[in-house]
């Protein structure tokens, strides 16, 4: 009996690790016969794992959905993972998760081996967590907006942008993006035929969801795309500065910057800030000659910068008075 149960969690686990396996397949990683593998599939039905069998030549085992969820079983380094990542889930970014990600955790580590738990536990001990201050999104945003992805239908939704105006949108869904504790969706949108990047926490779903599309090819890295287009296009003030080198010396900083080559020489650098103050000093810390091609606001900070700075210097070579 014993034998039989560790060959049926065994089973399991490889059911659960892999998407499709064939009944030879499964009786040569277990050493026993293809009828045994059978038996053993139909002791797993009745324990509720839903295995699902495919007759023929090309069919084989695969572990379905079920009505309910069943136990999982985990190796050492999936049991750290998911251990690891409740933890992180209990500090907020998700609303209503934090109290289920606790009781998750709790039960997981009650079953932990010890030298499992000493792993997550100096992993915690060690690591210092700030709590993100960004909006938290729903959870059911999340999955409606992931699903609609997955099925390829058109998401509608109500949106409310930086400045507090709502409109109703129509997208098709691309990808889900989680940067610095906000969550952004990309998508293509229908009315202004073109991709745009929406923040999940100004996003309200509109059921039913709209036809179904075919996914259109995307011509940009999603991440490099959220990335520059968070840094201009949710700032009060933005400008288009020509920076006096060539772009790969401003892509190669680790910013994520919208950067556009001009010459071999120059290249179009696009920035945004809620001050214009702090744009013009930060631009300043690039150490590269620059030419503002807009943006007054931006302008008259350089010119007050500029001046501030060149007091602090004519103050240090003044003679010193004489008495």
């Amino acid at each position: 009996m014993l034998e039989t149960s560790a060959r049926l969690l065994r089973l399991l686990s490889l059911l659960q690790a892999h998407r499709e396996w064939s009944g030879p397949e499964l009786a040569g990683r277990l050493g026993v016969s293809t009828r045994t593998i059978r038996n053993d599939v139909e002791r797993l039905r009745t324990l509720g794992y839903p295995v699902h069998a495919t007759p023929g030549v090309a069919g084989g085992y695969r572990l379905g959905a079920g009505a309910a969820l069943p136990p999982l079983l985990l190796d050492d380094d999936e049991a750290v993972a998911v251990a690891v990542g409740l933890g992180r889930a209990a500090g907020g970014g998700v609303a209503g998760i934090e109290e289920s990600s606790i009781r998750a955790l709790a039960k997981l580590e009650q079953v932990l081996p010890s030298r499992l738990r000493h792993r997550v536990n100096a992993l915690n001990t060690h690591t210092v967590h700030i709590p993100g201050t960004t909006p938290s999104v729903p959870p059911e945003t999340l999955t409606t907006i992931a699903n609609a992805a997955r099925d390829h239908e058109r998401l509608r939704f109500d949106y409310t942008v930086h400045d507090g105006e709502a409109s109703v949108r129509e997208a098709e869904p691309y990808k889900l993006v989680h940067r610095r504790g906000r969550w952004y969706l990309v998508g293509w949108d229908v009315q202004r035929e073109d991709w745009r990047t929406y923040r999940v926490d100004r996003i309200t779903p509109r059921t039913p969801n709209g036809r179904r599309f075919t996914p259109r090819e995307v011509p940009f890295d999603v991440a490099e795309h959220v990335e520059r287009g968070v840094n201009t296009a949710m700032w009060r003030h933005r400008a288009t500065v020509r920076m006096f080198a060539p772009a790969e010396r401003l892509t190669s900083l680790p910013m994520g910057l919208d950067v556009e080559p001009e010459t071999e020489q120059t290249c179009l650098l696009r920035v945004g800030a809620d001050d214009p103050g702090a744009m013009a000093v930060w631009i300043g810390f690039l150490g590269i000659d620059f030419e503002v091609l807009d943006s007054p606001e931006l302008i008259e900070h350089l010119r007050i910068v500029a001046e501030r700075y060149q007091r602090a210097v004519s103050a240090r070579s003044a003679p010193e008075p004489t008495v």
